[in-house]
């Protein structure tokens, strides 16, 4: 046992290597009390939270993380980062707990002061059923950081609807709802932020500051003295006039102690605690003090040269007021029992230092037997763990997920190894035999009694992450993407016009909101929110659009002309399908044991729609068919893991294998991926592209003719006629739609008997999948890899000291940076400023002007790591894979589209270190409100992490992709991309069923009963949400769906008025209209007309039945609209009437096919 001790002193407490030194610290926290760790940065901390949770489930671990922003930076820390700051701060400032406490921070983060103690008195007790203050409240919110929202998504943010406060409080996981009645606070439920649906109650809740920063009188007038005292008064300052006016300011936070009356230490927090550090710390802290330094120096030499951009003025806080120096740090040691940590065994060090040993040491690597060719590693860890048994260790092994635990252990048991699964570390140790247990460990350890294997010690690096709970980023982008002022929209009837707001109009003596859409010679055609649906949006691609003219022929023949050109392109498909379905194809069974072997090297979680797509192509290879599967799923989701293994599985079947790419560098990256994982299998793999010389070229020809080469990875050139394949088995077509016509045709020569699996980014809408089953196979990677590190995305107005930090600090670590530009024309004035602030730097351009040949020559060397700084326009978008880029700048931000931003961030962030994205944006210019609302979202879907699926009308960036093989841009710029793909699913579905007449499915019935219809401003104050709700109204097909909807309402902004309720029973008889195929209706005091659509009904029998049985008051005029005479005075008596007769034509108008 280990004698630690509380005396002050520093001690080496060696033998604790990584995976070790959570249970020496448990041990530590259980014989001394409480306990401040500090680890070496956030990585780590991150890894010590997780495996401590594990070890030591008993115990609590509080995290103190570090500010993830620079020193003197022009940028906030992330809101969800000062949460938990703030949220374990203010639990040690309530003292000392019941049980000891184990404080984990990082060097940064005990380097940098925090606010003084009685800052965190600061709160608000909540109760419900209580009296409540709303002003009160709503100061505290605004002075304490929170910021207001249209919705609550965030930590940190409030919304405020009436009645509803929606608060998103720091510490807590899910947001709270506190519904008032008149001064007294009624319910306190929760919510979940994705859905804005009520999850749960609670009594009571204590409200804690969000920011570090609290903006009332007393702190604003300090800063005001304490920065006019440091810098003098000065002229146009931003932040000084924001603060002054009680405003917040982007990373006022860097001016911390100007707002406070003194600062404190982390220190200060935890006085009793012995303090335990990470192996290095010390060294770790001097860089970062050279950093503080380093930063602060740039600052005021920026000032003196006058670099400050658009002339924002930065006046840095000397350090030694925010941070603590080494002598500083060096004291405040000195007064506790500290302990460092030491991975390997005591050292003899003379003199001071008493040195303990934990007698932990590193764990056996099998990097030597995984080196050696045909060496089966697994059959060394057998014989590795025998040996530690023999020596009387407890064996256990450590696998990153559930699937590679399984996966291992079904490889160790075929060589004997007795392996036990557990799910705690207590189950693990109790084991008989090897336990086997999921835990996210690096490198394992040996201590006399205990042996750890991880699965990084089996299998090399794995760049797996643990799944964090995922959050649903759909419904957050539907909102982002919903119809703004300007937008190009596509009405059914009329065609393509310019949405122009919502108007209230008074329809029939009563307020009813409609969309204004302006068409050809400024002509305006106003919809009923109700009938919302029959609008889509055009797409991102606006310019040179001609409106059409309202009532004007042109639209309807574009229609009707696409329409007959998609219905032959879907009937084609068919035709294609069927054929392939007769004929045989060589059965490819995936080989036993060595598949999984093969399998296992992968050094990812595979997700689940990998998992998926993998089993549906090995499904397919077995079938004794053709296969024609498209894996669509963006980059970096995972597809070439899916040829890889159709590839190895076909090869180990004694096949060829031909994988075609477009271009040369991604030929070369595949080629080597291909040969990277395929080492020590009896597989061959050559490459055919420009790159390669002559002589190499004649002998990949001459070994595929004879068939001793499995596998071959080439450019077009493998299509070429003089290729010869001795059994080509398998044909592998990345990125289909960068190829020619030519070449797709003897794509397809090549295709008719042997399997072929293509891989493409283009992404295809969930509807288009579910109409396309059966015609052609199709498998969607949706979900992004397991969150590998989120890219941490700054938004920030163009400043060239931050620039010229990320692109040295990227350069510093080994790595390259993108710097995307909107134009070409910006790329020059980017490339000078670039050489102005690092002139050390090595700047390459590249962009779409260049010829193809040109382009992938500075490609090839921009990936041979011969520039530091890729200076291109949005042509990094497509396949590019390089983990050696982990920072993005994209230059005027404003102007790219969500979708764009989104790809281009996924583009940085491979590896496994922390990824930036920098969004400029000019200086002191106002951009437009939809590009800040782009910003903001971009900022946050950092967190969404895993899950994340951007809706497929944002992604009509890309086109539709090449689905039915035609080229479709030029079809979707006709009628836009959500109309067309609507048409696309429609004429698929029709070719199946053999159905030929004209259908038209897509018309919304109208609906006037001279009475209010509309969700009032008063009751959802924002328009964008409003929008959403009359989009997601429109499109409800049953009644049950109305009703979840109205249930949603109530929930999130409490009883419905009477405007809206009129809304829902006319969204339900709208419903019942289509079901009876009523095009309108019109009611009134004196009852209402019908209007039958093409004057047709489904059951004329049964209508005339009906007309006969109320002869009094429903009859036929001339004109086939049918007459129902009712006394309906009140507006309500109108719609209720309305319902019930619509339910009864309905239900007529459905006998007609029960009785079939």
């Amino acid at each position: 046992m280990l004698e630690f001790s509380k005396e002050p002193k520093k001690r080496l407490l060696a033998g604790t290597p990584d995976g070790f030194a959570p249970l020496v610290l448990a041990d530590l926290v259980r014989r001394t009390g409480d306990v401040l760790h500090i680890c070496r940065d956030d990585v780590r901390l991150a890894d010590l939270m997780a495996e401590l949770s594990f070890y030591a489930p008993e115990i609590e671990v509080l995290s103190l993380p570090a500010w993830d922003t620079v020193p003197y930076d022009r940028v906030s820390p992330n809101t969800e980062i000062v949460a938990r700051r703030l949220e374990t701060l203010a639990r040690l400032h309530q003292g000392k707990g019941a049980a000891p406490r184990l404080v984990l921070t990082t060097v940064n983060a005990v380097l940098q002061r925090v606010p003084p103690t009685d800052f965190f008195s600061a709160t608000l007790a909540v109760e419900a059923g209580k009296d409540f203050d709303e002003k009160t409240f709503h100061a505290f919110l605004e002075r304490n950081g929170y910021q207001r929202a249209e919705q609550v998504m965030e930590p940190g943010e409030y919304a405020v609807r009436g009645g509803i406060i929606d608060v998103f409080a720091p510490g807590h996981p899910e947001p709270l709802r506190l519904d008032l009645f008149g001064d007294e606070l009624e319910t306190l439920r929760t919510f979940d932020p994705m859905t804005q649906r009520t999850t749960g109650q609670l009594k009571s809740f204590v409200f804690k500051p969000m920011s570090e920063v609290a903006l009332d009188a007393e702190a604003v007038s300090r800063f005001r003295t304490g920065y006019r005292e440091l810098f003098g008064a000065g002229i146009s300052d931003l932040l000084y006039e924001s603060i002054s006016e009680g405003r917040r300011f982007q990373g006022m936070e860097h001016w911390l102690p100007l707002f406070h009356d003194g600062m404190d230490t982390v220190f200060a927090f935890v006085p009793e605690a012995v303090v335990s550090m990470d192996y290095q710390t010390a060294e770790t802290a001097d860089a970062r003090f050279g950093q503080i330094l380093e930063y602060y120096e740039a600052r005021v030499d920026a000032e003196k040269n006058g670099l400050s951009e658009g002339g924002i003025v930065y006046h840095p806080v000397p350090p030694v007021r925010l941070f603590l120096d080494k002598e500083e740090f060096q004291r405040h040691l000195a007064l506790r029992s500290a302990y460092e940590l030491f991975p390997f065994a005591a050292p003899t060090i003379e003199g001071q230092v008493e040195v303990l040993d934990a007698q932990g040491r590193p764990g056996k690597d099998f990097s030597a037997e995984r080196a050696i060719p045909d060496a089966d590693v697994y059959e060394a860890v057998h014989h590795y763990l025998d040996e530690e048994k023999k020596a009387g260790r407890k064996t256990v092994l450590t696998a990153y997920s559930a699937g590679s635990r399984d996966r291992i252990a079904g490889l160790l048991r075929d060589r004997g190894v007795p392996v036990v699964c557990a799910e705690t570390w207590k189950e693990a140790l109790a084991a008989e035999g090897t336990a086997y247990i999921i835990l996210p460990l690096e490198q394992g350890f040996r201590t006399p009694d205990l042996s750890v294997v991880s699965e990084a010690d089996i299998l090399g690096d794995r760049l797996a992450r643990p799944v964090r709970r995922k959050k649903r980023g759909e419904q957050f982008i539907a909102d982002v993407s919903a119809l703004t002022e300007g937008d190009l929209v596509v009405h059914i009837d009329h065609g393509i016009g310019r949405y122009q707001g919502l108007k209230t109009l008074q329809v029939g003596g009563a307020p009813h909101d409609c969309l204004q859409v302006v068409y050809a010679d400024d002509d305006k055609l106003f919809i009923p929110v109700e009938n919302i649906e029959v609008l889509s949006r055009y797409g991102s691609e606006q310019a040179g659009v001609l409106l059409d003219k309202l009532g004007g022929h042109a639209w309807q023949a574009r229609k009707a002309k696409l329409k007959k050109r998609i219905r032959d392109m879907a009937e084609a498909l068919l035709k294609i399908a069927a054929e392939r379905y007769l004929r045989p194809a060589e059965k490819m069974p995936p080989p036993e044991g060595v598949y999984d072997d093969f399998c296992a090297r992968f050094p990812y979680a595979e997700t689940e729609d990998q998992e998926k797509s993998i089993q549906d192509v090995l499904n397919d290879l077995t079938a004794g068919r053709p296969m024609d599967r498209l894996v669509c799923g963006d980059v970096g989701f995972g597809k070439t893991e899916v040829a890889l293994r159709a590839a190895f599985v076909a090869a180990m079947n004694g096949m060829q294998v031909a994988v075609v790419v477009p271009t040369t560098l991604l030929a070369r990256q595949h080629y080597e991926t291909f040969v990277r994982r395929l080492a020590g299998f009896p597989v061959r793999v050559g490459m055919l592209s420009r790159l390669m010389n002559a002589r190499n070229t004649a002998l990949v020809k001459k070994e595929l003719a004879a068939g001793t080469l499995d596998i071959v990875v080439g450019t077009h050139a493998l299509l070429s006629r003089k290729i010869e394949f001795r059994n080509l088995g398998l044909l592998i077509v990345d990125e289909e739609q960068h190829f020619g016509v030519a070449h797709k045709e003897r794509l397809k020569q090549l295709r008719s008997n042997v399997h072929v699996l293509t891989l493409t980014a283009t992404p295809i809408p969930r509807t288009l999948q579910m109409a396309l089953t059966g015609v052609r196979e199709l498998s969607v990677i949706a979900t992004p890899p397991v969150d590998r590190l989120a890219v941490r995305t700054f938004v920030l107005p163009f400043d060239p000291v931050i620039i010229r930090e990320a692109l040295l600090r990227e350069r510093l670590r080994g790595g390259q940076t993108f710097y995307v530009c909107p134009r070409i024309s910006d790329m020059d004035e980017v490339i000078r400023k670039i050489r102005q602030l690092a002139p050390e730097i090595k700047v390459v351009a590249a962009h779409g002007r260049m010829t193809p040949t040109e382009l992938e020559d500075v490609m090839t060397a921009f990936a041979d790591r011969k520039y530091d700084v890729l200076v291109s326009t949005t042509i990094i978008e497509s396949g590019l894979d390089m983990p050696s880029v982990n920072t993005m700048i994209v230059h005027r931000a404003d102007m790219f589209g969500l979708a764009q931003l989104y790809q281009l961030r996924g583009r940085v962030g491979r590896g496994k270190t922390r990824a930036y994205a920098y969004l400029t944006l000019p200086p002191r210019q106002k951009i437009s409100k939809v590009a800040q609302k782009r910003m903001e979202v971009m900022q946050k879907l950092d967190t969404l992490g895993a899950g994340f699926t951007l809706a497929s009308h944002d992604l009509d960036i890309r086109g539709a992709g090449n689905l039915l093989g035609e080229e479709q841009s030029g079809h979707i710029r006709e009628v836009g991309i959500e109309l067309y793909q609507q048409m696309l699913e429609e004429a698929v579905t029709e070719a199946r069923r053999g159905v030929h007449e004209e259908q038209e499915t897509s018309w919304s019935p109208q609906i006037s009963a001279g009475m209010p219809v509309l969700i009032p401003e008063t009751y959802v104050r924002d328009l964008g949400v409003r929008m959403g709700l009359y989009r997601r109204l429109a499109e409800t097909v049953e009644m049950r769906e109305i009703d979840a909807l109205a249930a949603e309402m109530v929930d999130r902004f409490g009883p419905l008025p009477e405007e809206v309720e009129n809304l829902l029973e006319v969204i339900a008889v709208k419903t019942l209209c289509r079901r009876a195929n009523v095009e309108k209706i019109e009611a009134g005091p004196k009852g209402a007309v019908v209007t039958l659509r093409n004057n047709r009904f489904p059951n004329p029998a049964g209508l005339v039945k009906f007309i006969a049985q109320n002869v009094g008051t429903a009859k036929i005029r001339p004109d086939q609209k049918i007459v129902y005479m009712r006394v309906w005075d009140r507006p309500k008596d109108r719609i209720r009437g309305m319902r019930k007769l619509m339910e009864k034509m309905a239900s007529i108008a459905e006998e007609v096919n029960e009785n079939k």
